[in-house]
């Protein structure tokens, strides 16, 4: 078995605090929410997960979905670490959908669709989204080919999630879902995972936006984030 799969499994069935699967939690929740714009800083969401309270300066407000989004993270988190092992499915990404969106504001809306394809045409610049009514087929059609795939690269899951955010299939929360679906096929074959630090979001979205023309670009800030991980990795010991 992946030896970092398996230690962050063990790590978290028993709850074990501040080894790899501490960090990992409280550096993918912040790191992907804070792409979003989640304005919650690395110690709140540190303090989030370690106590289940806030951590709050004199006279500041926090939203309270910045607070609902990175608990469901770590719920997520959890949840990509017990199907890790299973085939890449509609099933899976939908549910993921639902523990990172479950209880926002925005869940509240009848045409938000938690768990579920979008309803309505969303958009992230040039050049569109897939259009709800061909989300379904493009979806399944994606997982088909990438499935297939006899051996999988780090550069395949990443044209993976270039071709999963053009199509854009939830209202919101395409991001922070297509990041989890990174981490865990990287952690299902056997390749070191990675996160996409917030601070290189500008390099991140140039080489969502450039990808097409030039693969470099995304291929690059990934390959980057995944030699820091395995820095953090060989600090715990899951790489020796």
């Amino acid at each position: 078995m992946n030896n970092i799969l398996k230690r962050l499994q063990d790590e978290m069935n028993a709850r074990l605090k501040g080894g790899l699967y501490h960090y990992t939690q409280v550096a993918m929740a912040y790191n992907s929410n804070r792409i979003e714009g989640n304005q919650l800083t690395h110690d709140q969401t540190r303090h989030i997960y370690e106590t289940h309270s806030i951590l709050m300066e004199k006279d500041s407000t926090v939203k309270t979905d910045d607070i609902i989004e990175t608990l469901n993270h770590f719920a997520a988190f959890d949840f990509m670490l017990k199907t890790a092992a299973e085939v890449l499915s509609e099933k899976i990404i939908k549910h993921y959908h639902l523990l990172l969106k479950q209880g926002t504001s925005q869940s509240k809306l009848d045409w938000f669709n938690v768990g579920k394809y979008k309803k309505l045409p969303n958009t992230i610049g040039e050049p569109e989204t897939t259009p709800p009514k061909s989300v379904a087929k493009e979806i399944r059609a994606l997982l088909a080919g990438y499935n297939a795939l006899k051996k999988h690269t780090v550069k395949d899951i990443v044209k993976f999630h270039f071709e999963f955010e053009k199509i854009h299939p939830f209202q919101d929360g395409n991001g922070r879902a297509g990041r989890l679906i990174i981490f865990k096929e990287c952690l299902t074959h056997n390749i070191v995972p990675f996160i996409i630090d917030s601070e290189h979001r500008l390099f991140y979205y140039r080489g969502l936006q450039q990808y097409s023309g030039i693969p470099k670009y995304l291929n690059d800030t990934c390959l980057s984030a995944q030699d820091h991980y395995s820095e953090v990795c060989k600090k715990f010991k899951a790489i020796l």
